[in-house]
This record gives structure tokens, sequence and C-alpha cells, in this order.
């Protein structure tokens, strides 16, 4: 078991990566917005980070048996297993339902862009509240 606050943010993150990269489940103790930890085993497919800078780890959760985001600074301890991942996560699609497909790193890239700064619902003229 490594914890976290025994070791840089970057040891942390390459487990994390090495993980996704070897499709392999980790164990980890969580602590949640209201204080309270929880130990979960997770099938991480993906770290980001948000608008607001705090790193996020996208992972199939075994207690939820959905996708769910992680935020790595509550992570207080971790296990790395050989255990290969088990859980069926969804294909990525458009709002209109279809699948997305990626055929050159040109398309990765713009959409890695689109997802992490564009806006997550559609602006229009006539919104009011974006007014300084």
């Amino acid at each position: 078991m490594k914890h976290t606050d025994q070791q840089q943010m970057t040891k942390t993150l390459a487990d994390l990566y090495r993980s996704i990269d070897r499709q392999h489940a980790i164990t980890i103790t969580y602590l949640d917005e209201d204080g309270t930890e929880s130990l979960r085993t997770i099938e991480p497919f993906d770290v980001r980070t948000t608008k607001a800078g705090r790193i996020q780890v996208r992972a199939m959760c075994r207690l939820r048996g959905e996708a769910r985001s992680f935020y790595v600074d509550r992570i207080v301890s971790y296990t790395l297993h050989r255990i290969a991942f088990v859980l069926d996560r969804e294909e990525a699609t458009t709002p209109a339902g279809t699948v997305i497909v990626v055929r050159s790193a040109a398309q990765l890239i713009a959409r890695e862009l689109g997802r992490d700064y564009l806006p997550a619902r559609r602006i229009t003229r006539t919104d009011t509240e974006l007014a300084a």
C-alpha cells in the first residue's frame, strides 16, 4: 500500500498511468467530500485536469459498476494490482448518440481540446448571465 502523503504527486500519477496502460485495477482509500473514507477498487481509463486546475481520475468503480471521477488529492492511499479490468465501459458518443471514431492524431488532439476547453452547454446570444 502506498500512502500519497509520503510521496510526490508525480509518483502517484506515474502509477495511475501505468495502471491505465497495463489495464490493471487499483484499490484506493478515498476521502469523500463529507470527510468519510471509503475503500474502492477502480479501473482507471483517463486522467484529466479540471478547469479549476485539480487532477481528476476517470475510472470504472467496481463498487458502483459505473464510471466515476476521483480527485487525486483526495486519494489517501492506493494499492496496484495485477488484476485485469473486468467492467465494460460504454463507448464515447456524441450528443446525437453516435459513436465517436478517431482516425488520426489530429482528430484525437481536437477531441481532447474540445473536451477540456469547450463549454459544457451551448451558449446562445440571449444568455444574459454571462454578461459582465
